[in-house]
């Protein structure tokens, strides 16, 4: 089997190809390169002393979980781009990547043009850090912290559509608290729980034949784009040191969920 990822550089994208490369022949991984030290460096998200403090623990929590940035296996093959770069690319320059038997999509930026022509074709499916329909955009796990909604944390597996997270689903994945969590370990656990997830059911062949479910936009609780999680909101919320309680937790309507 061989399996296309368009994806970023982070040790959580990167652990999504080394899941990969498990079950299959060869993994293609088009990554689309940022800063490996956001806070820090002024990229994706802007450089001020609230967003290094923040993402020191998203840092922290990601090495937890993930472990640091690495080399990837040998039957994985990897085209680095700059972020914003990928629609800008021609078929030529993916032609080894797009004979592949699953395409998959997570955390890249927004494709357009005759390539999601090409994976929405193919039944791409798209990661989405979010439970939708209810949180969709950017950042999701946060705000639903933010809005103390962590039965709302989780990730969505759903089939790629031209429209931002609005494909039809396959299935929920949700993380367990563990005693010992930050809010920032719960919510990056519940990345490793989706990829864990969907590498399953690709190796299981369930993805093949799994019937979708339109995503009811009616239910939608907040949408979100970059812009919105400033430093204000950012400080706000370190602040609060929010302190979780399973006990607590509520859990919307779920579409086959996987709890890991």
């Amino acid at each position: 089997m061989k399996v296309t990822i368009f994806s970023s550089n982070q040790p959580r994208h990167l652990n999504l190809a080394k899941e990969f490369s498990k079950i299959c022949d060869a993994v293609f991984l088009v990554s689309e390169v940022n800063t490996v030290f956001p806070g820090q460096v002024n990229d994706f998200f802007k450089k001020s002393e609230i967003m290094q403090t923040y993402f020191q623990n998203v840092i922290k929590s990601e090495k937890n979980i993930f472990g640091n940035i690495s080399f990837l296996q040998n039957n994985v093959r990897t085209l680095s781009i700059k972020s914003g770069d990928l629609n800008k690319l021609d078929r030529d320059q993916l032609s080894d990547a797009l004979q592949s038997d699953v395409y998959v999509v997570f955390g890249a930026s927004y494709i357009k043009g005759w390539l999601i022509d090409f994976l929405v074709e193919h039944r791409a499916i798209n990661i989405h850090m979010g439970l939708s329909p209810y949180y969709r955009g950017s950042s999701c796990n946060f705000w639903a912290l933010y809005d103390n909604n962590p039965s709302y944390v989780g990730a969505t597996i759903h089939l790629l559509s031209k429209g931002l997270d609005s494909g039809d689903m396959l299935f929920h994945c949700v993380p367990k608290l563990h005693s010992e969590d930050t809010t920032f370990d719960f919510t990056m656990r519940s990345v490793l729980v989706a990829q864990q997830g969907l590498v399953s059911a690709v190796d299981s062949e369930v993805i093949f034949s799994s019937p979708t479910v339109r995503q009811d936009k009616s239910k939608e609780v907040r949408y979100t784009k970059n812009q919105d999680f400033t430093d204000d909101v950012a400080k706000e919320f370190l602040e609060r040191n929010l302190q979780l309680n399973p006990d607590s937790f509520s859990y919307p309507k779920l579409l086959n969920p996987i709890f890991g």
